[in-house]
Order: C-alpha cells, then sequence, then structure tokens
C-alpha cells in the first residue's frame, strides 16, 4: 500500500510541520498541495500514524473547519484544546473560521476557483 511508503509519508509529515503556529489546513488541501497520489482519505490515514511528538497533528482539521477527532482522544477534545491555545477560535458548533486560519504554503500557486472539499 503506497500510504506505507515512508516517502509517501514524509511528505505528508514535513508540509505539515511547514504549518505556522496559530494555522490549520485540511486533509484535502494538503493532497492537493502534495498533488498525483494523495487524497483527503490517505492524508488522513497517514496522520493517523503521526508522532505526535514531531508532527503538529492538530493542525490538519476536516474541510469545514472542525476537529475530526474529539471523541478519539483522551482528553475528549484533546485537538481543539490545542489549536485554542495556539490562539484559533471555535464557535459554538465547533467550527474555526477557514477564511481566517487557513495556510497555503507560499511555493504553492492555487486557483481561487478549485474546491479544497467536496463541500466547497
Amino acid at each position: 500500500m503506497i500510504v506505507n511508503d515512508p516517502i509517501y509519508r514524509k511528505k505528508v509529515y514535513d508540509l505539515v510541520r511547514s504549518i505556522p503556529v496559530g494555522r490549520v489546513m485540511n486533509y484535502g488541501q494538503i493532497a492537493m498541495v502534495l498533488g498525483d497520489g494523495y487524497t483527503a482519505r490517505t492524508v488522513g490515514y497517514v496522520m493517523h500514524g503521526a508522532d505526535n511528538d514531531s508532527v503538529p497533528w492538530q493542525r490538519v482539521i476536516n474541510s469545514q473547519g472542525k476537529c475530526s477527532t474529539g471523541r478519539l482522544t483522551i482528553p475528549i477534545n484533546l485537538q481543539q484544546e490545542l489549536l485554542e491555545a495556539e490562539g484559533i477560535e471555535f464557535n459554538a458548533a465547533g467550527k474555526c473560521d477557514m477564511s481566517k486560519y487557513q495556510w497555503w504554503p507560499d511555493y504553492f500557486e492555487r486557483n481561487d476557483d478549485e474546491q479544497t472539499s467536496l463541500f466547497g
């Protein structure tokens, strides 16, 4: 399986490590930046195996601006708490404003008409 390829995983982790404090990317966006062979699903799979000490996993959220790990972590909502500690604000529905907090690498030229998610 390609997602088990160390080079494939390294590209995801290197990009996630470059996300600045107080900013986020979503799974589909990471796949878009990395290009062919990457999908939101495979990025999610790779992130599930991330080393929490060296990869700021909390900065990768879903395309709706919500944390995807709320019920999967102990303590509950750890991801949101870590992001709030970085200055990211969430509304009562648990969403952050992607227009404010979403980050794109400088080297990536995107077309603003492109969708970054199916829910765009």
